[in-house]
């Protein structure tokens, strides 16, 4: 249950911006190198590194794309300063994930794989939130290629960058590692109701040393 004051209820209300952020009409393309093509026959999400069975746990597109669906109307915010509101994510719950395949006790963080070797890191209670999921479609309709499909996480009391197109897996972790624009200079957390833009704002504890 999202809770009414929290992060992710402003998240999913809908009612107002966070500081700095403008609204935006349409959904702007943007991403970190090409378009990858999709594979269904060679498709697999993945869950490995501390989990409670020490296995790792796949998916194959067909298997995944079975999984109980759920939805979540959300705002999405951008680092780049825009937000797009009232959107409905649909797909598979985090929560699901953690549910099929749960982390070890001492898990404190995930980090989220994509094509290319892209990674966003996020700590678990962040990515356990009710309103992250795992979108195939936004608002009814399937995902685009541009815009992630298969399958994309959504974090939506995040900065959009944490919630990675092209999602292929998720690694649990015992300790905090920075992920592809957390080791380019973006913030460790990427909060955006605190403008945690970039790294040379973090506070003492926010994340590992650069």
């Amino acid at each position: 249950m999202v809770q009414p004051g929290s992060e992710e209820h402003r998240a999913t209300a809908g009612s107002e911006l966070p500081p700095g952020q403008r609204l935006q009409r349409g959904w702007p393309v943007t991403h970190y190198g090409p378009v990858p093509k999709f594979r269904p026959e060679r498709w697999e999400f993945r869950v490995f590194g501390a989990t409670a069975d020490g296995d790792k746990h796949t998916w194959n597109h067909e298997e995944f794309s079975g999984l109980p669906f759920g939805t979540v109307d959300a705002d999405l915010h951008c680092v780049t300063k825009f937000s797009m509101t009232g959107a409905e994510w649909g797909g598979v719950p985090a929560r699901t994930v953690l549910d099929l395949a749960p982390p070890a006790p001492g898990v404190t963080h995930v980090m989220v794989w994509a094509e290319y070797g892209y990674s966003a890191n996020l700590r678990l209670p962040d990515f356990a939130s009710d309103a992250s999921i795992f979108a195939t479609h936004k608002d009814g309709e399937l995902l685009t290629a541009e815009h992630g499909f298969p399958l994309r996480l959504v974090v939506p009391h995040l900065y959009a960058w944490k919630g990675p197109k092209w999602v292929r897996g998720v690694e649990y972790m015992t300790a905090d590692r920075r992920g592809f624009w957390e080791e380019r200079g973006y913030h460790n957390i990427g909060d955006p109701w605190s403008e945690q833009r970039y790294s040379y704002q973090e506070e003492p504890g926010d994340g590992p040393e650069l």
